[in-house]
């Protein structure tokens, strides 16, 4: 029988529908093509509307008026690539400055060949293993032939300028803000570099006096080891950052060794989640329903002695027949109740690292990576991409206006506030 040899550049794995899109894509894809059109008169329409009153006062003519569209482009939205021509309006007022006043489009702005969605998605392809030269197939067979901009150049480019992006970034000082707590992890890439195991991505995300969260640092580390913390807090301290009141972090030693060096009056809180894993890792299948029940009432518990009496539960439950796994949850059982001296607003927040492994839940993969070496400065300008991209739906933290409490040194005792006792010369003065 003989045998039918494929050509090299083609793959079983992409889906090409080339001329023979699905009846119900192609119908999404017009649709949306048609609301976008509708959208893009009814903005344009309004802007002419909003200005019908200014008028030439020579000739009387509307200053603001429609002309025509302009030439077609090609636009990749999330419903595939499609032919849009935007609408154009003639401006004739000017400004202050005497210049000509412009309709810019907040819908498709000038020279946007890509929504934002679109470009968000480029990182996580990427970090998930796909090289720039493997990212074009797969996002023309979802997108269609003509989506704009997902070349292998194109996208070489864009990783070329998010890399330079990156790096301006990571050298702005850190003089103006104040960060209360932050969390840092390790978090590793199904992206082999340069014939070099996963990289160890090091990330630290703060909390500022508002409430808001923000990425504090970004930095390609060697396996998570004290050097690479050292440098990266180190740098940052360089910059003007000040040491936060309380980090978050797991029970890697190297990071709590380096912030021992370079903030010693930094309080720590273990990450409840790693140590459950940790925990549940030393203990039969058969008992892990239980065991995490066990061990969320401890997590949840409302007063610190509450938490205290569910771990002497699980003592006694264990210890007999799995010392192994009671060891992992009492060695370090200091550090994993600290959030108990914090406003109880906030404790959601501080009992784990998931400020981080949210946003990297899409890509982060322990295990290991695809054969190709990938870039290390690609990864990292993805990794930062994906953050950036993440933090636009980062929510305050709960409570914002305690942290002036917690930065004035307020006592908390179990989530709750403690009045200070009055100073001697003023109880002395409510005595006389």
């Amino acid at each position: 029988m003989q045998k039918v040899h494929e050509k090299p550049h083609e793959s079983k794995d992409v889906l090409d529908f080339g001329d023979t899109l699905p009846e119900i894509d192609r119908i999404a894809r017009e649709g949306a093509r048609r609301m976008i059109a509708e959208a893009l008169r009814a903005e344009a329409d309004e802007y002419v509307e909003r200005h019908r009153e200014v008028r030439d006062p020579k000739t009387g003519w509307a200053l603001v008026t429609r002309n025509g569209t302009a030439r077609p482009r090609h636009v990749t939205v999330g419903s595939g690539a499609m032919e849009i021509a935007a609408p154009r309006v003639n401006d004739e007022r000017r400004g202050e400055n005497g210049d000509r006043e412009r309709f810019r489009s907040s819908i498709l702005p000038p020279y946007m060949r890509k929504s934002p969605k679109i470009v968000e998605v480029l990182p996580i392809l990427y970090l998930r293993g796909l090289s720039t030269g493997s990212i074009e197939e797969p996002m023309k067979a979802l997108l269609g032939q003509e989506a704009a901009g997902m070349s292998a150049s194109a996208v070489t480019r864009l990783v070329r300028a998010w890399t330079q992006e990156y790096e301006i970034w990571r050298k702005r000082r850190l003089d103006d803000r104040e960060y209360v707590y932050v969390w840092v992890d390790g978090v590793y890439f199904n992206v082999r570099l340069d014939n070099q195991d996963r990289v160890a991505t090091l990330v630290m995300i703060g909390v500022r006096a508002d409430g808001t969260k923000e990425l504090i640092a970004l930095e390609a580390g060697q396996a998570e080891s004290e050097e690479s913390w050292l440098s990266l807090l180190r740098d940052a301290k360089e910059r003007g950052m000040r040491a936060p009141l309380l980090a978050v972090a797991d029970g890697a030693l190297a990071f709590w060794k380096a912030a021992a060096k370079v903030w010693p009056e930094t309080r720590r809180q273990r990450c409840w989640v790693h140590v459950m894993r940790n925990v549940l890792d030393k203990l039969p299948t058969r008992l892990h329903a239980k065991a995490q029940k066990m061990l969320r009432e401890m997590m949840y518990a409302a007063t610190r002695a509450d938490c205290e009496a569910d771990r002497r539960k699980f003592e006694a439950e264990y210890k007999a027949k799995f010392s192994n796994a009671v060891e992992s949850l009492t060695s370090d059982w200091e550090n994993l109740m600290t959030f108990f001296g914090f406003p109880a607003e906030h404790w959601k927040s501080l009992r784990t690292t998931n400020v981080i492994e949210s946003p990297f839940a899409p890509t982060k993969a322990r295990v290991r990576g695809t054969k190709g070496a990938g870039s290390r400065d690609a990864a990292v300008a993805m990794a930062y991409k994906l953050l950036h991209g993440a933090k636009k739906r980062w929510r305050k933290i709960n409570g914002p206006e305690l942290l002036a409490l917690v930065i004035a040194g307020e006592k908390f005792v179990d989530g709750v506030r403690v009045a200070r006792p009055a100073k001697d010369d003023e109880t002395a003065e409510v005595a006389a």
